[in-house]
C-alpha cells in the first residue's frame, strides 16, 4: 500500500486535494439544509446520519470542462436517506389513514383556513361523491333525458331546459342526502374507504339521473301552457279523432231530428187531452157549425147561458172566440172539478166580464163593484181556499190569462204572443188582499209573492187563435199539467171544444 502511494504522481495529488476542498464546501451547504429540515420533520420519524449523494444539481453555473472544478462537479451530491418509522409509541391512525395523508389532501382540496391537523374523512368522502355526481351528470348523453314524443312536445312548449341551476340543485340535494345516510349508517375503515367511494359514486349517478328526470317531468306537467300545447300536438297528430268527432256530431244531429219527428208516447193523463173525435162526434160538430144562426143549440141552466149556432160559429177555423163560448167553457171546467175533485185542482174561474168590472173605477180599481160576485151563498166556498184563481183578460182584440196562484204564492201572466202587463198583476194582488179581508176578516201579505210573466209556453203564430190558447192554458193549469201543446193542435182543440159545449160536459 505504501508503495502505491509513493508511486503516485504529483498532479494526481493536486487533484485529490481539490476534490477534498470541494467536498468540504458541500458539507457546509448540506449541514445548513439538514438543520432547516430537522425543524420541519415529523416527530414520528428520524433520519439516518449517513448521507448519500444525489445527482449533479441543475442550477450550478456552467464552467469550463478543462478546469478542476468542472471535473469535480461531475460527482453526485449528497442526499438525505429515506425516512423510516420509529418503532415506538406514536399517535394512532384516524380512520386508517396517517396524518401525513390528511395534510397532503387538505393542501390540495381546501383553503389554508379550513385545514385541520386531525383531518376530516367525512368532508373527504363528501367531496369525492360530489365530484363523481357532477362528472356523471355532465357526461350523460341527450338521449338519457329525452322522453317520448308527446312529453318532448310538452317540454318544447314549456321552454324548460336543463341549465346549470338544475344541475346544482340536484348535486346539492342528492350528494348531501347520500353522504349523510352513508355516514350515519357506519363509519368507514381503512380497508373499505376506496370501495365505499366507488359504490357511492355509482349510486349517485343512478339517483341523480332519476331525480333529474322526475324534476323535469314534474315541472313540465305542472305548466298549464305546456299542457295546452300538448293537447294541441295530440290533436294535430291524431286526425282520426277529428274525424270521429265530426261523425259523432253528425249522428247526434240525426238522432235529434229523428226524435223530433217521432211522436212521443204521452202519459195516460195527457193522452186524454188529445183523444181524437169519433165519426159521430165529428158529424155532430159539423152539423152544429153549419146550422141556422138563430137556432139555440144548448142552454146551461146554472149559468143561464144560451149558445146559438151563431155563437158557436166562432169555433170555426180562423174565427175569434166570443164571450159566450169562453164563459160557458169555464163553467164546464168548474163542474168537471166538482165531479172529480181528486183528479183536478181546487180552482175558481172568473168570467170574461170580471176584470173589466174591477178596473172600471175612477182610479182604475173598484172592489165594491165585484164584491158580491164571490159571496158564500153564491159560491159555497171562499177564494182563499182555492189553489188557483183564473181571470180572463181581454185587451180590445186579444185574449190573455192571469192567474192568482195561491198554491205557489205568485201572480202569473200568460200571453200567447209573449206580451207583458204588470198593471194587471198589481190590480189582482190588491183585489186578493181586499177579498180575503172582506170575506174572512184576515189580513194577508202578498208583498213577498212573485210576479211571473210565463215565457216557456206555447206560442201563437196567427191572428185569431188567441182565445183558444187562453182557454187551453186554463184547462192544462187546472189539471196541474205543463203546457204541452202547440199551434198545430188548435184545429183539433176547436172541434173538441165544440163537442164539449154541445154535450155540456168538459172532459
Amino acid at each position: 500500500m505504501r508503495c502505491n502511494v509513493v508511486g503516485v504522481s504529483f498532479p494526481f495529488l493536486l487533484l485529490l486535494m481539490g476534490a477534498r476542498t470541494s467536498n468540504r464546501k458541500r458539507d457546509d451547504e448540506y449541514s445548513s439544509i439538514k438543520r432547516s429540515y430537522s425543524s420541519l420533520k415529523s416527530p414520528d420519524f428520524h433520519v439516518s446520519k449517513k448521507l448519500k449523494f444525489s445527482t449533479m444539481s441543475s442550477d450550478r453555473p456552467v464552467v469550463s470542462s478543462n478546469s478542476t472544478v468542472a471535473r469535480l462537479s461531475r460527482y453526485p451530491e449528497e442526499t438525505p436517506q429515506l425516512r423510516r418509522e420509529v418503532h415506538g409509541p406514536c399517535r394512532g391512525l384516524k380512520f386508517g389513514l396517517t396524518r401525513s395523508f390528511f395534510r397532503f389532501w387538505e393542501s390540495k382540496n381546501s383553503e389554508p383556513s379550513e385545514q385541520d391537523d386531525v383531518g376530516n374523512i367525512l368532508s373527504y368522502n363528501y367531496q369525492i361523491a360530489k365530484r363523481n355526481a357532477i362528472g356523471a351528470l355532465r357526461s350523460f348523453p341527450k338521449d338519457a333525458f329525452e322522453l317520448d314524443s308527446d312529453t318532448q312536445t310538452e317540454r318544447d312548449a314549456s321552454g324548460d331546459s336543463k341549465d346549470d341551476e338544475e344541475v346544482e340543485v340536484i348535486e346539492d340535494v342528492t350528494v348531501q342526502e347520500l353522504v349523510a345516510k352513508k355516514m350515519e349508517a357506519h363509519q368507514p375503515s381503512s380497508s373499505s374507504v376506496v370501495i365505499d367511494l366507488a359504490d357511492e359514486g355509482s349510486k349517485v349517478e343512478e339517483n341523480a339521473e332519476k331525480m333529474l328526470g322526475d324534476l323535469s317531468l314534474d315541472r313540465e306537467i305542472s305548466s298549464v301552457s305546456a299542457y295546452k300545447k300538448l293537447l294541441q300536438g295530440v290533436e294535430k297528430r291524431t286526425s282520426r279523432l277529428k274525424t270521429l268527432d265530426f261523425e259523432i256530431e253528425l249522428n247526434e244531429k240525426r238522432r235529434s231530428i229523428l226524435q223530433s219527428q217521432t211522436p212521443k208516447k204521452m202519459p195516460e193523463i195527457q193522452q186524454e187531452l188529445f183523444v181524437p173525435l169519433t165519426q159521430d162526434e165529428e158529424a155532430k160538430v159539423e152539423a152544429a157549425l153549419s146550422a141556422n144562426r138563430s137556432k139555440v143549440l144548448v142552454t146551461h141552466e146554472n149559468s143561464n147561458i144560451e149558445i146559438t149556432a151563431q155563437a158557436l160559429h166562432c169555433l170555426r177555423p180562423g174565427a175569434w172566440l166570443n164571450d159566450e163560448v169562453i164563459n160557458l167553457y169555464l163553467e164546464l171546467l168548474k163542474e168537471r172539478e166538482r165531479r172529480e175533485p181528486e183528479k183536478y185542482l181546487n180552482c175558481h174561474f172568473f168570467n170574461t166580464f170580471f176584470y173589466k168590472k174591477l178596473i172600471n173605477g175612477r182610479d182604475g180599481y173598484d172592489y165594491k163593484s165585484v164584491r158580491r160576485w164571490t159571496s158564500q151563498r153564491k159560491l159555497r166556498y171562499e177564494l182563499n181556499d182555492c189553489d188557483k184563481i183564473f181571470v180572463p183578460i181581454h185587451r180590445e182584440i186579444h185574449w190573455c190569462l192571469a192567474v192568482i196562484n195561491k198554491k205557489e204564492k205568485k201572480f202569473q201572466y200568460l200571453d200567447s204572443v209573449k206580451g207583458m202587463d204588470s198593471r194587471v198583476l198589481k190590480t189582482l194582488a190588491r183585489y186578493f188582499v181586499d177579498e180575503v179581508k172582506d170575506k174572512s176578516g184576515k189580513d194577508i201579505d202578498v208583498s213577498s209573492w212573485g210576479q211571473e210573466f210565463v215565457k216557456d209556453l206555447p206560442e201563437q203564430f196567427n191572428g185569431y187563435d188567441c182565445g183558444m190558447f187562453m182557454i187551453k192554458y186554463t184547462d192544462f193549469y187546472s189539471r196541474g199539467l205543463d203546457l204541452c201543446f202547440k199551434q198545430e193542435h188548435m184545429p183539433y182543440f176547436r172541434s173538441r171544444t165544440a163537442k164539449e159545449i154541445l154535450n155540456l160536459r168538459a172532459n
